[in-house]
């Protein structure tokens, strides 16, 4: 069983304290790359997120009848056949979609952050822990990827959700937020230098905000005492 505090605990180490974008700064290649608007980054932390959750739990499950010596490629071969279904059923369901994500679907097999808590975390505790600290672990990748595709495409479109059409049909494209209706566009946003500078504002930003929440518990201490 999962105490709560254990829970708590899990998802605070992987939507901040470990977050996968702003501390670990682990997968950029697909973080920079596909983070152009909300629509593509969303999708692609969604898909992670739950190869994720679905390797790390297969992972737990058969950890005590893998060899130590071959775990790595084992762990490799449940991640790239989950990566496969995923990348089927995109292909199937949502086409344009897939086709804009491209090749960054099944590269999902090779990043770093889904094989390091497979082979950090999920063969070395229970399916449930690991289920869970895999979920929080994508869901913060999610939120990074999301944060920076909507930074770079307000700045670089002053829009949302553009490209919602390629998920949910032609009729959704009245879904798409023109928050900046005259704006002409800045293209530096939705090229890679953008991602750079964004993601590096973002990282700045995150350590600012440490730095300040440790400096108020170094103040609080004296007055504690």
């Amino acid at each position: 069983m999962m105490t709560l505090n254990e829970f708590r605990s899990l998802f605070q180490n992987g939507l901040i304290k470990q977050n996968t974008g702003l501390v670990q700064l682990l997968g950029l290649c697909p973080l920079l790359a596909i983070s152009n608007n909300v629509v593509n980054a969303l999708s692609l932390g969604l898909a992670t997120l739950l190869v994720m959750a679905a390797s790390s739990g297969a992972v737990s499950g058969v950890r005590h009848f893998v060899p130590h010596e071959i775990r790595i490629p084992v762990f490799v071969l449940i991640i790239a056949a989950l990566v496969t279904v995923i990348d089927l059923a995109m292909n199937a369901f949502v086409h344009p979609l897939y086709l804009v994500l491209g090749i960054f679907i099944p590269l999902i097999t090779t990043n770093c952050i889904v094989l390091a808590r497979a082979d950090a975390f999920a063969s070395k505790n229970h399916p449930l822990h690991s289920v869970i600290d895999a979920v929080a672990m994508g869901l913060g990748l999610t939120l990074v990827l999301v944060v920076l595709g909507a930074i770079r495409e307000l700045a670089g479109k002053g829009t949302l959700f553009s490209g919602i059409d390629l998920v949910f049909g032609a009729a959704a494209k009245s879904y798409v937020l023109h928050v900046l209706p005259h704006y002409q566009g800045f293209l530096l946003a939705i090229l890679p230098p953008g991602a750079f500078i964004a993601l590096g504002l973002l990282i700045a930003a995150h350590n600012w905000n440490k730095a300040r929440a440790a400096q108020r518990v170094r103040a609080a201490v004296p007055m504690a005492a």
